[in-house]
């Protein structure tokens, strides 16, 4: 389909990485729809610190410039591909990309494998919350962590979009949740989306704290650069720490996981397979039915202001759920 192609739609354009005055709202050319793809018409862009990293040039898969920011969004099915089968004009959708970029825009090009039904339960802000943070969350469980109903988890940064998805997830398959938050506001949301203890990794002796409780079976670690030399410290026999989030270097001692003979496990979800994908897709879908998938909105930007959500999504004081942009009512 061809007839969008000349119309022209608003995006947050980047033409060198860089900090956030690299950021300019543009009108530029809506996209083509391919033979595979879903041209979504977007209502609202999650905004994740990987966007971040992306805009800085420091990510390991960085995008031909000039680019459109953003993995995440929710809208209504504009166009589709002639090869697509599952979605149709007027759908309300989520995406999640992986490998490509694109939503801070009025518009934008998925490949239908990406795209997935929002149903009518949840708004646009919230569908633009699920896809990274939800999919994440379900990776480092599931298919790293390979976590079971029963095991005691620890989610460092539990306020967080991932946080949150995670406390979600975990509860809803029969773990006990010990939830890390920076703040009151934080301590309060950990314990409202459902974990059984809430800690604020900001006193000085929380790890103190933890360590007069049971040890972890499984931890989700979003800072690793502060806090994986503690993990090994409150893992329990066969332990499983996840690396989410790492923003520099850090010392660990690698003798305490030799007791425990616990493990240090990466995460990332562009390396996923595509099997492994649709399996988190289909596990968020039908958390969405069931009505347990209940993602946190902290702020919305409009798009105008997207540059100021890439810089609170790192230098916020303390994460409260996921930063939106509304890109259309």
């Amino acid at each position: 389909m061809r007839s969008a192609s000349a119309k022209m739609m608003r995006a947050v354009l980047v033409r060198q990485f860089g900090d956030v005055d690299q950021m300019k709202v543009e009108r530029i050319p809506i996209p083509t729809v391919r033979d595979k793809q879903v041209l979504i018409k977007v209502h609202s862009s999650g905004v994740n610190p990987v966007d971040t990293y992306v805009r800085a040039g420091q990510y390991k898969m960085l995008p031909d410039l000039p680019y459109i920011p953003g993995k995440d969004a929710a809208g209504l099915v504009h166009s589709v591909g002639a090869s697509v089968t599952k979605f149709k004009p007027g759908d309300r959708v989520f995406s999640s990309q992986t490998n490509q970029m694109g939503t801070l825009a009025e518009y934008a090009c998925v490949d239908e494998s990406n795209v997935f039904p929002l149903g009518s339960s949840l708004t646009f802000d919230e569908g633009a919350a699920i896809g990274i943070p939800y999919f994440t969350a379900y990776r480092a469980l599931f298919q790293k962590a390979l976590a079971k109903s029963g095991e005691r988890l620890l989610i460092h940064g539990a306020s967080g979009a991932v946080g949150i998805a995670a406390t979600q997830i975990a509860k809803k398959h029969g773990m006990y949740v010990v939830g890390t938050g920076g703040t009151t506001e934080g301590i309060d949301l950990v314990r409202e989306t459902g974990a059984d203890e809430a800690v604020n990794h900001r006193d000085s002796n929380y790890i103190e704290k933890l360590m007069e409780g049971e040890k972890f079976d499984v931890i989700l670690e979003m800072s690793s650069h502060v806090n994986l030399g503690h993990d090994l410290t409150l893992m329990n026999s066969d332990g499983r720490t996840v690396v989410i989030g790492c923003r520099g270097p850090v010392n660990i001692n690698p003798r305490a996981l030799m007791g425990t003979e616990g493990s240090i496990i990466g995460c990332a979800l562009f390396s996923a397979t595509p099997d492994q994908f649709q399996e988190i897709g289909s596990a968020v879908v039908k958390g969405i039915t069931d009505g347990w998938v209940k993602p946190v909105i902290d702020t919305v930007f409009d798009l105008e202001k997207a540059h100021e959500a890439h810089t609170a999504v790192i230098h916020s004081k303390g994460a409260k759920g996921k930063l939106i942009v509304r890109v259309q009512e």
